[in-house]
């Protein structure tokens, strides 16, 4: 019987490279397009035209594959979107990617700035972003890009995906995942598929910025850090497991 996958990870954490992976998997087939998004379930309209019509718009292409997938980012940060997931799809896997806050924040600037929206310099955004949000109201976007460190505050916008599918969300970090098989096959089978089967390029992560990143001062990756200290400790303690990167928390890996 056929069963469905969201990819709902964080905003640059290498959902991007996590779809190209589960799309090559002859037992997964990805939405199509891809790109813009499907996010049907950011809609109230959308969700209610019911299954039928999902898998008639983004799987016509399907053949015996078991599992149909779809990456939409946005999932993650609307608390509403797992229960239109429920009454459409009911039992859904949810993929969870997420990776080190502080270089996703970094990562989120350079894409912000290589798509001329962010001019400030990346310590000035950060430090900035840092005393609170920033105003983006006069941009012609629906989602905020500037919301560098909010969007590495994990559990904050998780936690109603862990509820509603408490067996089926599987979280795994970019950190152990990009070129690692062993961390593949666990997810391959975690999802219930063969996980004998290895991609190719998968040590070669996708929709990469394209400059390398400013180096940030030692001052201001500590107060990243302290930033992120609470949120990383209620994930940790949420997943039971250490964070593969460093923190400020007694207990918690520090890398």
């Amino acid at each position: 019987m056929t069963r469905h996958m969201l990819v709902i990870g964080g905003q640059r954490c290498g959902t991007t490279y996590l779809h190209g992976l589960l799309d090559w998997h002859p037992e997964i087939t990805m939405a199509r397009p891809a790109r813009p998004e499907p996010k049907v379930f950011l809609s109230d309209e959308l969700s209610a035209r019911g299954r039928e019509w999902y898998r008639r718009t983004y799987f016509a292409h399907a053949t015996d594959e078991a599992l149909l997938g779809e990456k939409s980012t946005s999932y993650i940060e609307d608390a509403e979107a797992p229960a239109r997931v429920q009454r459409v799809l009911g039992v859904t896997e949810c993929v969870v990617l997420l990776r080190d806050p502080v270089e996703r924040a970094v990562s989120n600037w350079r894409f912000s700035t290589d798509h001329g929206i962010e001019t400030r310099p990346l310590e000035v955004a950060l430090r900035q972003n840092l005393e609170g949000p920033t105003d983006w109201s006069g941009l012609l976007t629906s989602v905020s890009p500037f919301a560098y460190l909010e969007r590495g505050r994990y559990l904050d916008y998780l936690e109603p995906w862990l509820q509603a599918f408490p067996s089926n969300s599987h979280v795994f970090f970019l950190q152990e995942l990009a070129g690692d098989r062993h961390t593949l096959q666990r997810l391959f089978r975690a999802l219930g598929v063969a996980d004998n089967v290895r991609p190719p390029g998968v040590a070669q992560p996708m929709n990469q910025s394209h400059e390398g990143r400013p180096p940030l001062t030692m001052e201001l990756t500590n107060a990243l850090r302290e930033y992120f200290a609470d949120s990383d400790a209620a994930l940790s303690r949420r997943l039971g497991r250490a964070l593969p990167w460093p923190t400020l928390k007694m207990g918690l890996n520090h890398g």
